[in-house]
């Protein structure tokens, strides 16, 4: 008997070409690779008791500090008013300072001034004199003395100018009931916004952390990278057949990885929830810019780290770097109040754009159709920043092999 032909229409399964095999196969061992160094990189980081202290402190207490211990605000001040006149004009004057600029005004007598100032009782003294009232109305001369206790620096030059406003607005107010004055042909109306109140608090909690990201991503993957260059488990990654590249990724992972969990449980339970700061825009377009932030600052953490040969080392260089980047991106002070050659030179670092996108969409609600500009500088940035880290690591890698 002769065997039966097989069907000519049944076309046969394709085969997988062996070098698409072997490229698929190498990109997951490539990935494996990179998420188990990940993975140990956590577990070292979790074994750290100094580093984990310093990432709590670092997004609950910092953060709320920034925000409630403004130096260079005037917040609860003591104030005192000594009431010679008592008149309506000095009782209006006194029932004008409430909190939170100042504590509730104390009445005291001329007698007590010194001394309660020489204890430290209170910051402002307010002498209302005699006759004050009948002067102002009379149209004569009167004067009101203050006296200030100059070694509360910031609150004695900031106080001064707010009880000036407040004195001067009171007496305008009171003597307008009496003498009216024709009003201006023109009338400028207020609005403030995006912070109806001007709350202080408000921007320092959410700057605060804006600063904090910049600052703990450097310090992680730097410390990460010495710790096991003083350790020796860097000459074990070398007889490994891991690559460089995977040894820098796993870093970048699992750093950037804790520092973004870390300011997101700050946005939620610090500004959210103790602070009570509403946030404008979207938290997860904030984290996705943030990511994009940490992907060029880890990179320059281990650049920086390939640099110092020991964790003193890599401190001192943590200032030069640090500084100018929290100084000059604009989150402090306003990038147009510095020197045009500092605000192009401050293009190129990624702290600036990041300063940016994170109050335009935290402050000001912005979406991607605002703020798409800044996430593509951050993401060219980064891609050269980790380029160039690379190469540095690669050498230093050669180096020590």
């Amino acid at each position: 008997m002769m065997d039966a032909a097989p069907n000519a229409s049944t076309p046969a399964a394709p085969a997988t070409p062996p070098a698409r095999t072997d490229a698929r196969r190498g990109t997951l061992r490539h990935l494996a690779n990179i998420y188990r160094l990940g993975v140990k990189e956590l577990w070292s980081l979790a074994r750290d008791p100094i580093m984990l202290v310093l990432i709590i402190y670092t997004f609950t207490a910092s953060v709320y500090t920034a925000a409630t211990a403004q130096p260079d605000t005037l917040h609860m001040a003591p104030i005192a008013i000594v009431d010679e006149d008592h008149s309506p004009l000095s009782q209006q004057i006194a029932s004008a300072f409430f909190p939170p600029q100042f504590t509730m005004p104390q009445m005291i007598t001329s007698s007590e001034v010194n001394a309660g100032m020489d204890a430290g009782n209170y910051t402002f003294a307010l002498n209302i004199p005699p006759n004050f009232q009948r002067d102002v109305l009379g149209g004569r001369f009167a004067e009101i003395q203050l006296n200030v206790d100059a070694t509360r620096m910031s609150q004695a030059f900031t106080g001064s100018g707010y009880i000036q406003q407040i004195v001067s607005g009171e007496i305008q107010t009171f003597v307008d009931r009496y003498r009216s004055t024709p009003r201006l042909p023109v009338e400028l109306a207020l609005r403030v916004r995006f912070n109806p109140t001007l709350t202080l608090a408000w921007f320092g909690a959410l700057n605060q952390i804006i600063n904090n990201i910049t600052m703990l991503s450097i310090i992680l993957t730097g410390a990460a990278l010495i710790r096991e260059r003083e350790h020796g488990t860097i000459e074990h990654l070398l007889v490994m057949p891991v690559t460089p590249s995977e040894i820098m990724l796993s870093k970048v992972w699992s750093m950037g990885l804790v520092v973004l969990v870390a300011a997101a449980m700050s946005l939620m339970l610090i500004v959210r929830g103790a602070l009570h700061v509403p946030i404008a825009g979207s938290e997860t377009l904030f984290l996705c810019g943030a990511a994009l932030l940490l992907f060029a600052t880890t990179s320059m953490g281990i650049f920086m780290a390939t640099l110092a040969r020991s964790m003193p080392q890599f401190g001192m260089l943590l200032v030069l770097v640090l500084m100018p980047l929290q100084m000059l991106s604009g989150g402090n002070t306003p990038r147009e109040s510095m020197p045009e050659v500092v605000q192009y030179i401050m293009l190129a670092a990624p702290t600036t754009h990041f300063v940016e996108l994170s109050q335009a969409i935290l402050f000001r609600g912005a979406g991607l159709e605002v703020v798409w500009v800044q996430f593509v500088a951050l993401f060219v940035i980064g891609a050269a920043f980790f380029v160039i880290s690379l190469r540095r690591f690669r050498k230093t890698i050669s180096q020590m092999a």
